[in-house]
C-alpha cells in the first residue's frame, strides 16, 4: 500500500477530505475519524498542519486523503 504525503497549504494548514466509510474498522478508526471532526463522507475541511493532526491522518490513510 502507497502512504499518501502530506502537502502543505499557505498558513500552516492543511486540508482533508474523508473518501472512505468508516463502517467496518475497527472502533479505534472510528475515533479518529470523529477526532479529526468530519461528520460526512466527501466532506472537506482545513485543520492546523500540526504533528498530532498529522500523527491522526498517519493511522487512518485509506479513509482520508489529503486535498492540495
Amino acid at each position: 500500500m502507497t502512504t499518501k504525503t502530506s502537502k502543505l497549504v499557505a498558513g500552516g494548514k492543511i486540508q482533508l477530505k474523508w473518501v472512505r466509510s468508516a463502517i467496518c474498522t475497527p472502533m479505534k478508526h472510528k475515533k479518529v475519524v470523529k477526532g479529526l471532526g468530519f461528520t460526512r463522507l466527501n466532506q472537506v475541511i482545513e485543520r492546523p498542519d500540526t504533528a498530532a493532526i498529522r500523527g491522526m491522518v498517519k493511522k487512518i490513510p485509506h479513509l482520508v486523503e489529503i486535498v492540495e
